[in-house]
């Protein structure tokens, strides 16, 4: 059986300016799960990783949902003929509002 090629994690400028609005002391958990979630098979379905449904914010094509409830929520999109995964937005969820640098965005 042929060994898996990981994807490569590109990420957004943006998203460093999202990532500043977190406490730091999530960081680390946020770095551990983007890599482990995002390099191997992103485009497969789970509980907490799902396609979006057009027109969805920063024209991501993917959800992951992580950390403390849940809250946390990384917009990325694949380009698989390259063996690459656009890291597009980090938000957190606050009930029904999704909150992306600090302003809400319409999910």
């Amino acid at each position: 059986m042929a060994k898996q090629q990981p994807y490569s994690l590109v990420y957004d400028p943006r998203l460093f300016d999202h990532l500043k609005k977190v406490d730091s002391k999530y960081q680390p958990l946020i770095e551990k799960t983007m890599t482990e979630q995002l390099t191997f098979e992103p485009h497969r379905e789970t509980r907490n990783r799902k396609p979006l449904r057009v027109p969805a914010p920063f024209d991501a094509g993917w959800e992951l949902r992580f950390g403390p409830d849940n809250r946390f929520r990384v917009l990325y999109d694949i380009d698989g003929a390259n063996h690459v995964v656009n890291v597009l937005a980090f938000g957190i969820k606050d009930r029904n509002r999704l909150l992306i640098g600090g302003e809400e965005v319409s999910s």
